[in-house]
């Protein structure tokens, strides 16, 4: 009954010293700035401009909000943290939530602040950064595609964040990041990219367009669980260093240690 109250975290929606709020409003921003400025520069229609926007814009949220709520902007890495035992059920959920609120916000602001037809040779489905196959990618290449795109960010989450490394905790982000930007680069030819259903869910949104909409969640959500399980199970998480062996010489010593210690404090001053 603990170990399921434990899973589920009911207690932090009345426990103030965990800041569940200040978490929610965290992922919110954090995905409302991805949206903005990662797809603001498909503008561009440079594949390296864009890619590295996303994984840009992923390393400084990152930064900014990792040590409020995680920093996880994707449920994808959230779900798949879940499926570990890393983050309780209850704000598992209310993540997925604020994270796609804040998506959808990012887009809509994007598209308040752009033009229908800007140039006129853009089309405001590209100006927004929308999702979508490319012409010779199936449904099913497409979910494959976002699985791998998936399961390779939070494997590298995983490893990054790895409590018994804490010499790569400063540079995190920037692995994160970096990943995001690997994953564009392979993703953005075939399936526009979308790695993460949440910031799919925003364009789609905003668009009205939900074109095989379901490979933009079915797939990175696997994905991302496959690559939390692999790195728990398979892998084998990073190991605490072990304390040295205490040898009979070092034992004598401590004790010698001791005992000199011991007499001169009895020993009275002259």
């Amino acid at each position: 009954m603990v170990n399921l109250k434990n899973a589920l975290g009911a207690d932090e929606l009345t426990n103030k010293k965990v800041g569940l709020p200040r978490a929610l409003l965290a992922e919110f921003l954090g995905t409302l700035f991805l949206n903005f400025f990662g797809c603001g520069a498909v503008l561009t229609e440079n594949v390296v401009a864009i890619s590295l926007a996303f994984g840009l814009v992923v390393a400084g949220v990152i930064q900014g909000i990792g040590h409020i709520s995680g920093g996880h902007i994707n449920p994808a890495v959230t779900l798949g943290l879940t499926v570990i035992g890393k983050v309780p059920i209850i704000r598992s959920i209310l993540y997925v939530v604020a994270q796609c609120a804040g998506a959808i916000a990012g887009s809509a602001i994007l598209r308040a602040l752009s033009a229908e037809s800007p140039i006129s040779r853009h089309p405001v489905e590209t100006v927004l950064g929308a999702v979508k196959l490319s012409e010779q990618i199936t449904p099913v290449q497409g979910f494959g595609v976002e699985f791998f795109l998936a399961l390779i960010l939070v494997l590298v989450v995983c490893g990054a964040c790895d409590a018994a490394k804490p010499d790569s905790k400063g540079i995190a982000p920037l692995i994160i990041g970096l990943t995001v930007t690997v994953g564009h680069l392979v993703g953005i030819p075939r399936t526009g990219a979308g790695m993460n259903p949440a910031r799919s869910l925003g364009s789609a949104v905003v668009m009205s367009s939900f074109d095989n909409h379901w490979v933009y969640w079915v797939g990175p959500i696997m994905g991302g669980i496959a690559g939390a399980l692999i790195y728990v199970h398979a892998i084998g998480p990073a190991k605490q260093p072990e304390a040295p062996a205490r040898t009979y010489n070092s034992v004598a010593t401590e004790e010698k240690e001791l005992q000199n210690l011991t007499s001169r404090k009895t020993v009275s001053p002259a």
